[in-house]
């Protein structure tokens, strides 16, 4: 079932009040799950019941995606800010250090707050921020067009390509390397999300100039790659391996930049693994 949380942030102008949505589920060690540009928590559902077997799971909509309304005024979506977000929810929550797991710009929020210290183990599933500049200009440019097509596409119309795989795998194929395998209602509500991410633009904006560079000390990381990622090509895990060399580097065969539906059984062994 979700729900919201609203909490203060400071920012420039003084504290700011910020509301989230977010589902909870299962018993254990917390476990934060962050999605990636212009997605929302569902991404994380095939995975949810095997992590919540063992893992007190919580799955956010980040600021300005799904359910979760955009930051205030005067609150820039960059990684500063949202990392302060998160610090933020973490309290509102009552969660101490939680594991953390993302994908694609959730992945680097989860380095951002292992750097700091604030989390006791990450699972970066893609994540953005080990590109060169052509590969940045690259994604961004498919992140983009994917937008445009989102947002003019209309309702009806993405309903009914939704139905047959061959029109999944239109909408869908630069994400999933399995998008057969997404269901019809969860393609629909996955490019609505992306046609209404109120943060979406100005979040791809401040990644212009986001390079990961620093080594993570005393925090277990994991860090995945889907072996047909079409929008983070897979040798970026191997450049993420130098910057964090007592990183985990793990292959993910036949997954693409969302790996969860491709292969949700191999991806909860990853996370439940780096999260011991």
């Amino acid at each position: 079932m979700s729900a919201t949380v609203s909490f203060n942030v400071a920012s420039a102008q003084g504290e700011q009040s910020v509301t989230l949505s977010y589902t909870r589920r299962g018993s254990g060690e917390p476990l934060l799950l962050l999605h990636g540009i212009g997605h929302h928590r569902q991404a994380w559902e095939p995975v949810i019941p095997a992590l919540a077997a063992e893992r007190d799971v919580i799955a956010v909509d980040l600021p300005g995606c799904g359910d979760s309304p955009a930051l205030p005024d005067g609150m820039a979506h960059d990684l500063p800010t949202m990392s302060a977000v998160l610090r933020a929810l973490f309290g509102a929550l009552e969660i101490e250090r939680p594991h953390v797991a993302g994908n694609s710009l959730g992945g680097l929020l989860a380095l951002d707050l292992a750097r700091a210290r604030l989390v006791r183990s990450v699972t970066a599933l893609s994540p953005a921020g080990f590109w060169n500049e052509a590969e940045r200009r690259y994604a961004f440019t498919v992140l983009s067009t994917m937008r445009q097509i989102a947002r003019r596409l209309p309702p009806p119309m993405v309903e009914r390509l939704a139905r047959p795989a061959l029109g999944r795998t239109l909408l869908t194929s630069t994400i999933y390397a399995r998008p057969g395998r997404r269901s019809p209602e969860a393609v629909v509500a996955e490019t609505l999300a992306l046609a209404n991410a109120q943060g979406f633009s100005e979040t791809l904006r401040s990644g212009r100039s986001v390079q990961f560079t620093d080594d993570i000390v005393g925090t277990p990381v994991t860090v995945a790659w889907g072996s047909r990622d079409r929008l983070l090509i897979p040798r970026q895990g191997v450049r993420a391996k130098g910057v964090i060399p007592r990183a985990r580097l793990v292959r993910l065969p036949g997954c693409g930049h969302v790996p969860m539906n491709d292969d949700p059984a191999l991806v909860a062994r990853v996370v439940l693994d780096g999260s011991r």
